[in-house]
């Protein structure tokens, strides 16, 4: 297949410098994955939790966009996590000293098109207690991944042109996350700021390539409405992104979803520009199952079987006893 007027073009788009159309991940059910997206959310709750999330973008297309995330995070108690003047069976006013530091990581794998992305992230979070079970939490991630241009996976004419041998096929960047979030029984709202040094220490960079990683922002929020019928809960909820590129590339998730007995739940969202996600999932003892698909809404859909993302997550301890009013989920 000859290079022309359209590929030629969109290949500088994926390539230039490392790649300024690479998006960090997008993730339809951000409520599950609020941890891959804040770092203020390790040991939000206390409990130790283990996290896999799939997510293949456009099924049918060839090279289409997929994400892979493995993720464990945890509540550092020296004693309990339950105020020593309180008993068990009553509710809970403030928490131990002891249990105020989050720990987190993750490794991810992320490909877009001939251009991949792998790495790690560990995150240290410090969680303050407030009256009327109020909590306010700080975070702070350490990154590094490796950009890798496959070559191999572009249909090119020309494997000596100049323009792709001018630039290093693989590169190291090591980056810093910001997040903060504030939770109370009923909403709870988060920001997250990625890249904060844009791609400052780029390794292996002996090419052309130029430093032009841009930041992102998370702006997260909802609010739990508790029906009459016991049983039953609405949660609303919203997600606002964007980058440097702020008019180019901010995007916005409405959701909505509802939960019978929190063990199971239906949810519908909408992605601006992009798709409507249909969210279901459920709980079962310790452990939480989550499903959407994206039906796109862009042209695309003619040529794909949608966008499926599963999310599995394993919760561990006795946090129902310390901190019983979150459900993450």
């Amino acid at each position: 297949m000859r290079f022309n007027k359209i590929l030629l073009p969109l290949l500088l788009i994926v390539i230039a410098p490392m790649a300024n159309a690479q998006q960090d991940p997008t993730y339809s059910q951000y409520v599950m994955n609020g941890f891959l997206i804040n770092p203020s959310m390790a040991g939000k709750d206390g409990y130790s939790t283990v996290s896999l999330t799939a997510r293949q973008q456009w099924i049918g297309i060839e090279n289409a966009p997929g994400t892979f995330a493995a993720a464990f995070q945890t509540r550092i108690l020296s004693d309990s996590y339950i105020s020593r003047n309180t008993s068990v069976r009553k509710k809970i006013s403030r928490p131990t000293k002891g249990g105020r530091v989050g720990m987190g990581g993750y490794i991810f794998a992320d490909r877009n098109g001939i251009m991949k992305r792998t790495g790690l992230q560990y995150a240290y979070a410090y969680h303050i207690s407030m009256n009327n079970y109020r909590q306010l939490s700080f975070g702070l991630a350490a990154t590094a991944y490796q950009y890798y241009v496959d070559k191999d996976g572009a249909l090119l004419a020309d494997y000596d042109d100049p323009f792709l041998e001018g630039y290093d096929k693989v590169v190291y960047i090591p980056d810093v996350n910001f997040g903060a979030s504030f939770t109370t029984r009923t909403y709870y709202v988060g920001y997250a700021m990625h890249n904060l040094f844009r791609g400052l220490a780029m390794l292996g960079n002996d090419g052309t390539n130029t430093r032009s990683e841009l930041g992102y922002f998370y702006l997260t929020g909802g609010y739990k409405f508790y029906l009459p019928a016991d049983d039953w809960m609405i949660e609303p909820s919203v997600l606002f992104k964007s980058s440097d590129m702020v008019f180019k590339s901010f995007q916005m998730d409405i959701s909505s979803r509802v939960y019978y007995k929190e063990e199971y739940w239906m949810g519908l969202s909408y992605r601006t520009n992009d798709a409507i996600v249909l969210l279901a999932g459920a709980k079962f003892d310790r452990y939480y199952i989550g499903y959407a698909v994206d039906f796109t809404l862009t042209d695309i859909r003619t040529k794909s079987y949608g966008t499926h993302e599963l999310t599995v997550v394993a919760k561990f301890g006795e946090s129902a006893r310390r901190y019983k009013w979150i459900h993450s989920y």
